[in-house]
C-alpha cells in the first residue's frame, strides 16, 4: 500500500507553525508531508532551529528525515519572528484552501494544521471566525469540533458562543447532529465498532430532576432516547463535575460537552501539549494543534512540537483506517487521539 499523503499547513508565518513543520519534518515517518507555506519562512525557520531542511516539487515523496515536499505559496510581506504583518492574511487563507482542496480532489489523505492568529487575519480584512467554520463551508458540511489527548476525547454541541448564548443554542436537532457525527467518527476514523459516548448535562448536576433547568428534561434525554432507539449507546445525561473522573471515564470512548469551556479545560489539563483538534464531518481527516502561535516563542527554539507530532500521527493513523474500510476495529475502547 501506498504511503500515506499528508497536507501540511503551519499557519501564522511569524509565530512557531514554521519551526514545527521543520522540527516534524526531521522524525522518520512512514506518511509523506507536503507542506503549504512560502519556502522562505520554512529556511528561516530551519536556519534559527539549526536543522536541516530539504524540500522538494510538490508530487515528489518526501518521506525521510529533512525532507517536505512544497507547494510555495509566497507571503506578502517577509514577517519576522513573532511580529505577524496583517498585509500576510490572503497568503495563510490561501495555504488553508489550497490544502484542502487537494485533499477534497483525492490528491491528499488528510491535512494537518498549525496554529492561525484570528485577529491578524481580521486586521488583514478577511472575516475568519476560524479555520473548522472555514474548512466546513469550504466542503459543504456541518461538521463538529473534537478535541482529543491520550486521556480522553471531547466534542462540542456549541463552540465558539458567548456563554449567554449557549442555552439557546442547545436543541435538539443540533444535540442530535453532534451525536451522530461524533459516533460515526469514533466508528469510521477510530475503529470503534460500538462506541460508548457520555453526555454532559448543560446545568450544574446535570439539572437536578428540573430544579436546575429544565434543559436536560425537555432537549437533551428526549434527543438521547430518540438516538439510543437507533443503537446509539449514550451515558447521561452526566453531571459535568464528575464525568472526567479517571474511573468513569475508562468506560466511555468520547465526552459531548455542551459548551466549549464546559469540556475543554478538562482535557487540556489532563495532557495539554499531547492535545489536538479534530474536525469531525469532513470529507477527509483534518488535525490541528491544540495551541495558538506562541509569538513570543517564535524563532528561539523552544516552543514544544509535541502537539503538531501528534497531529500528524493521529491524521495519518485515521487516513490509514478510512483506507481500510470496512472498519475492523475493537469494539471499545480505543487508545484516545
Amino acid at each position: 500500500m501506498n504511503p500515506v499523503r499528508l497536507a501540511l499547513v503551519p499557519g501564522e508565518p511569524a509565530g512557531v507553525g514554521p519551526e514545527l513543520c521543520v522540527r516534524l519534518a526531521q522524525r522518520p515517518r512512514d506518511y509523506s508531508l507536503t507542506a503549504f507555506a512560502d519556502a522562505r519562512s520554512l529556511h528561516a525557520a530551519a536556519a534559527a532551529l539549526g536543522l536541516p531542511l530539504q524540500l522538494r516539487p510538490p508530487g515528489q515523496p518526501a518521506l525521510e528525515p529533512g525532507e517536505l515536499a512544497l507547494v510555495d505559496l509566497p507571503n506578502a510581506v517577509v514577517p519576522a519572528f513573532g511580529h505577524p504583518d496583517p498585509r500576510n492574511a490572503q497568503a495563510v487563507i490561501t495555504a488553508l484552501l489550497q490544502a484542502a482542496e487537494g485533499c477534497l480532489e483525492g490528491h491528499f489523505d488528510g491535512m494537518v494544521t498549525g496554529p492561525v492568529h484570528k485577529a491578524v487575519i481580521n486586521e488583514g480584512g478577511i472575516a475568519y471566525s476560524g479555520t473548522t467554520e472555514l474548512l466546513a463551508r469550504q466542503a459543504g458540511r456541518e461538521v463538529v469540533m473534537m478535541l482529543a489527548n491520550d486521556i480522553v476525547r471531547v466534542a462540542l454541541v456549541t463552540t465558539h458562543l458567548p456563554l449567554r448564548a449557549v442555552a439557546d443554542a442547545i436543541t435538539a436537532p443540533a444535540l442530535t447532529d453532534v451525536l451522530l457525527t461524533t459516533h460515526a467518527a469514533l466508528r469510521d476514523d477510530f475503529g470503534i465498532i460500538e462506541p460508548v459516548i457520555a453526555v454532559l448535562g448543560l446545568n450544574p448536576h446535570a439539572g437536578e430532576a428540573g430544579h436546575l433547568g429544565r434543559e436536560e428534561l425537555d432537549i437533551i434525554e428526549p434527543a438521547m432516547a430518540a438516538l439510543r432507539a437507533q443503537g446509539l449507546q449514550l451515558v447521561g445525561p452526566l453531571p459535568a463535575d464528575t464525568a472526567f473522573l479517571p474511573a468513569k471515564l475508562r468506560g466511555f470512548d468520547a465526552v459531548v460537552a455542551m459548551y466549549h469551556d464546559q469540556g475543554l479545560p478538562v482535557l487540556k489539563y489532563s495532557g495539554f501539549e499531547h492535545a489536538v483538534n479534530l474536525t469531525l464531518g469532513l470529507p477527509y481527516p483534518r488535525v490541528a494543534v491544540d495551541h495558538g502561535t506562541a509569538l513570543e516563542l517564535a524563532g528561539q527554539g523552544v516552543a514544544d512540537p509535541s502537539s503538531l507530532f501528534a497531529a500528524a500521527d493521529t491524521c495519518a493513523r485515521i487516513a490509514r483506517v478510512r483506507r481500510s474500510a470496512p472498519v475492523m476495529g475493537t469494539t471499545s475502547k480505543s487508545t484516545p487521539a
